[in-house]
Order: structure tokens, then sequence, then C-alpha cells
């Protein structure tokens, strides 16, 4: 299997960037990491090797990168207002940095967006916001509103709440989308959501995916039993949808 390391210096967040590429060919897929994931736990949490077959058959190539959110929406160490801007750094770092690259890696048309946990928040926000660049998301036990406190997680804008944030929270803005030509884009696009039964962000996939059929958006929603928030369901969930 081809792997290959990446780093550059990235100027939207004026720091080093780096990301692991698994695979030759396919339809290229953007993989986010976990919770303050790095680019590798892709790679660690067994996720590649579930993924072998499909990489070696040249149907896909995974392009891992790394995040951060320790840096903006889960650092404690600056206000809200700061964290979200971060964000935003870290959304031009993939518009203008990753995508281009995997372009000139991968002439591939088709593009996959995906995540697991706090990784498919990102997959999901970003292919909302700029639809164009893919034409699917795969996005397993996922949290799709970062403002409300649900169980033991909290809030992470401690209250804060702006325009900038509610047109980075999935469950806000889509339902007030009225934009014909962006919904055309997202309606030739495939979600698939998975969920654990367990999942204390369960209610939250399944208002996320109504909205999703209000506005008419291809979509399944997939219900594990249990909790499934482990990489041990994972790897099962990716070799069934990626």
């Amino acid at each position: 299997m081809h792997r290959e390391y990446q780093k550059w210096f990235s100027k939207p967040l004026n720091r080093r960037m780096e990301l692991l590429v698994f695979g030759h060919s396919g339809a290229r897929v953007l993989v986010f990491p976990t919770r303050k994931g790095r680019f590798f736990d892709f790679e660690n949490f067994g996720m590649v090797e579930a993924l072998r077959e499909k990489l070696d058959q040249g149907f896909i190539q995974l392009f891992c990168v790394d995040s951060v959110d320790a840096e903006g929406l889960y650092s404690r160490q600056v206000p809200p207002e700061k964290r979200i801007q971060r964000h935003i750094q870290y959304e031009k770092y993939i518009l203008e940095e990753v995508l281009p690259f995997t372009r000139h890696a991968n002439p591939q048309p088709f593009m996959i967006s995906m995540g697991c946990s706090f990784g498919a928040y990102h997959a999901v926000n970003l292919a909302l916001r700029h639809p164009e660049f893919f034409g699917k998301v795969v996005a397993l036990s996922g949290r799709y509103d970062l403002s409300t406190p649900v169980g033991e997680f909290r809030g992470l804008f401690d209250g804060y709440y702006d325009e900038t944030i509610y047109y980075h929270t999935p469950t806000h803005f889509l339902p007030k989308l009225n934009d014909d030509r962006i919904l055309q884009l997202l309606r030739r696009m495939e979600f698939t959501i998975a969920i654990g039964r367990e999942d204390p962000f369960l209610e939250n996939n399944i208002a996320f995916c109504q909205v999703l059929s209000e506005k008419k958006i291809p979509h399944d929603l997939y219900i594990w039993e249990g909790r499934a928030h482990k990489a041990e369901y994972w790897q099962k969930m990716v070799q069934l949808y990626l």
C-alpha cells in the first residue's frame, strides 16, 4: 500500500501542518481526526488496515489531515470569539492548501469528506458550506451543534454566540438555507450518517437528518447498537459505508 508523509508551513494557520496519504488512486477521501486528534490517528486506530483492500485495488485514496482543535474550538485558553476565528483559519487551510494538494496528487474529480467523532463535525460542516468540492460525506458518531451542552459534553463557546458560530453550526444554518444554487449542489451529494443508539448525540443526529429530509438532500442514517463510539466500531463502519 502506498503511504506518503507530507508537511508544509501553512500561511492561514501560521504554523507547520502535517498529513498522511494512503493509496494510489480512486476517489479522494479527506479524513478529519477525532477531537483534538492527529493526522496519524486514523492509521493508529486500525482504520487504514480496515480499508486495505479498497486502497490496494485503487478504489479510494485517503488524505488524513491534522487538527488545530486544541488551539481553536476545544481551547479554554482563548475567548470563544477567538476559538471560532481559529477554526475559520483552519477551514481556509483546508480549502486553499489541502484540497489543491489532493487534486495535484490525484486528478480524480470525486471527493468524499469523512470523519469520526469530532472529525464528523468537520466533515459535515465543510461539505455543507462548500458542496462544490464534494460528492459524498461519511460522518460517524458525530456532533452537529457545538453550542449546546449534551450530557457530560459542554458547549464549546461558553454561552457566547454570534453570526460566525451560526454559520458553522449545521443544525442551525441548514434549516434556513434557501439558496437554490447551493441546495442543488447539496442534493447531488450523498450523506451517510452513523451513530450508536446509546451515544449522547443520537438525538442531534436524528434532528440533523430530519433537516436533510426537509431540504431533500439524499442521506442514510444508520443507528448501531450500544454507544458504538470506539475504533472497533468505526473500523466496521468504514468497510460498510466508505
